[in-house]
């Protein structure tokens, strides 16, 4: 068989993934979910685990709505009245409605002229930042960014590529510096919430070095930050990272499969922008929308957090967030403080980190380790994700099993 060779190197490749515990191994098949009861938040069953119940603390969905019934009868309206999927890309077979309406309605959310929806987050990185690099253009990153960054960028030709260490302004401003002059335009681009970590970028001061630079790169300098984790999940009414931290950035991606519930990611920006990428955007040109349905769902998730209710939500959120990270620095455990639901616990070890891992997962409780290369190596965590339907039962009962560990 042609194919003999390349399978024997693949394996190779995935035993030694395995052998060093970088390996993300066979995935967990959820059976069921059981509903919220007696003081605690939902809980699931896995194929191969009979009938034990494990509570997630791996899950972004940060406000809890994917369960919520008035979503799902919003996604099964559309369903019944459009199909469940699209036909073709957008150009081809035309637009619906209701993807106007999300499109819309995300814009006026986020205080911006025009909104545009892609069939994912990742996607939506991938389609914004590609399109906006030219051979004139310098790119200028986190070194933390998410990894559907550090793709875009790689696909792109531009100028130049800066790279700057986590969250260093000095940095940055180095990086404008230096190619102001040389490049015709700057896009600087981050995550808002660094999604490993969950400590956020300081859009602020960025944004201020970006104005600072302007008149040094005849098509300006831009901002961008894709703030998937962030938004629904921080800041007073959930407009995340650029709530939180007091400003609005030039281009600012968002999802709609994390804290809204359900899938799909968008970008936000100047009609002018928007109108570009919808022509020059692959991932968006050459790829199908989210459905009717989806799209019904989400326009139900914004409205919902853009209400008293989400607000109470979002209160509730930031509350047993909290407890969960007192509890970890009460019985020692090396954390990173933040606002934001995403609490590592900091374990610099590799197999130290499989190992709590696994006997999280004894005790009824999945949580995701994370090992180099996702994370640096020496920065090996597990990555607990708080979310609106854990209640303080839920809370507590992950501490208790947390202390009780031995190894």
């Amino acid at each position: 068989m042609a194919l003999n060779k390349l399978n024997q190197a693949l394996s190779n490749h995935v035993r030694q993934l395995e052998e060093s515990g970088r390996a993300k191994g066979k995935e967990k098949v959820v059976k069921q979910i059981i509903g919220p009861r007696d003081g605690r938040g939902p809980r699931y069953l896995l194929d191969g685990y009979g009938d034990k119940e494990f509570i997630r603390m791996n899950s972004n969905s940060y406000l809890g709505l994917s369960l919520r019934q008035d979503l799902i009868e919003a996604e099964e309206k559309g369903a019944r009245e459009f199909g469940v999927g699209p036909g073709a890309v957008r150009f081809i077979v035309g637009t619906y409605r209701s993807h106007i309406n999300l499109e819309n309605r995300l814009a006026g959310f986020h205080g911006r002229e025009e909104g545009m929806i892609f069939s994912s987050a990742y996607a939506t990185s991938l389609g914004v930042i590609y399109p906006l690099t030219t051979k004139e253009t310098v790119l200028i990153s986190d070194e933390l960014n998410h990894n559907c960054i550090i793709n875009a960028i790689r696909l792109g030709k531009p100028m130049g590529k800066e790279i700057y260490k986590h969250n260093d302004m000095d940095q940055l401003e180095e990086a404008l510096k230096k190619n102001a002059g040389r490049a015709k335009r700057a896009l600087v681009i981050t995550d808002g919430i660094f999604s490993m970590r969950g400590d956020h970028a300081p859009l602020k001061q960025l944004s201020e070095l970006c104005e600072k630079y302007q008149d040094q790169y005849e098509e300006g300098v831009i901002s961008i930050v894709d703030d998937s984790h962030g938004i629904g999940a921080i800041g007073k009414t959930g407009r995340g990272t650029e709530e939180y931290c007091d400003v609005k950035v030039d281009v600012l991606v968002g999802t709609l499969g994390k804290a809204f519930g359900v899938n799909g990611g968008y970008v936000v920006s100047s009609s002018e922008v928007i109108t570009f990428l919808r022509e020059t955007s692959p991932t968006y040109v050459y790829s199908n929308p989210i459905t009717v349905s989806e799209s019904e769902a989400a326009i139900q998730a914004v409205d919902i957090l853009d209400s008293d209710e989400g607000r109470n939500l979002l209160n509730h959120l930031s509350q047993v967030t909290q407890r969960f990270q007192d509890g970890l620095k009460a019985a020692g455990f090396e954390t990173i403080e933040g606002a934001h639901p995403v609490v590592p616990l900091m374990v610099r070890d590799t197999q130290k980190t499989k190992a709590i891992v696994g006997y999280l997962a004894e005790n009824g409780i999945l949580a995701t380790g994370l090992a180099y290369p996702v994370v640096p190596q020496g920065d090996e965590e597990i990555r607990f994700q708080v979310c609106a339907d854990h209640t303080q039962q839920d809370i507590d009962y992950v501490l208790d099993v947390l202390k009780n560990y031995k190894g």
